[in-house]
């Protein structure tokens, strides 16, 4: 019986990477004219690379190195190390602000989608230097390394990006439900609800609409 289920996982897997490679892959030839653009507002409107590159962990605590277009003023954790943004963070550039809003700075990590480092859907990648500080003080923060990363997920549609520990732990509600309930089929509504979030729908009525769980109904 162990077997079979674990074959049922290991064909749930091959799937999901073939599925995430060809639509990664059509989705970065689409979005190609919008990610050149992206990328010369940048380098127009700023001192500093166009792209960078950043280690985040992979499944597993896999380092690995994740593309995105530069939103912030370039080497601005130079003197503070890694840290999270805050809201009205001031290293964000006026460019940085729409890109990050509209999630198009996000676009370059379909090449990680197709290079088997990230999924189109699954928790968020964390830097190794961040995860190593949460590991000693959130409980069960490492399950989440359990799946491969994803451009996008559960936690993502949710709630805002991470700003403290409080908002990690309130995040690694949906990243552990996300784990123990990988499927096509929730896989096909986080994607779906991810184009409404971006467009502004309140996180309350996607989790109504396509079916996922509320924290606060979950703790109540």
């Amino acid at each position: 019986m162990a077997s079979l289920r674990d074959d049922r996982l290991d064909a749930r897997e091959a799937f999901k990477r073939i599925t995430d490679r060809v639509s990664a892959t059509l989705l970065l030839i689409w979005m190609s004219p919008v990610i050149v653009l992206a990328m010369l507002l940048v380098k127009l409107t700023s001192r500093g690379p166009a792209i960078y590159a950043q280690e985040r962990l992979g499944r597993g605590g896999t380092p690995f190195t994740i593309y995105k277009i530069r939103t912030m003023t370039h080497d601005c954790e130079r003197d503070t190390g890694p840290t999270w943004c805050v809201p009205d963070d001031p290293r964000v550039t006026p460019i940085g602000r729409i890109l990050r809003r509209t999630h198009l700075d996000e676009l370059p990590q379909l090449w990680n989608v197709i290079r088997g480092e990230l999924s189109l859907v699954g928790p968020r990648p964390e830097r190794p230097a961040i995860a190593a500080k949460l590991e000693l003080t959130v409980p069960r923060y490492r399950d989440r390394l359990l799946v491969r990363p994803g451009l996008t997920g559960l936690a993502q549609v949710q709630l805002e990006p991470d700003t403290d520990v409080t908002s990690v732990r309130r995040k690694l509600f949906y990243d552990l439900y996300y784990v123990r309930n990988a499927s096509p089929w929730l896989d096909l509504r986080i994607t779906a609800s991810t184009f409404f979030y971006i467009a502004g729908v309140p996180a309350s009525l996607l989790a109504r609409v396509f079916g996922f769980p509320r924290l606060d109904t979950e703790q109540s």
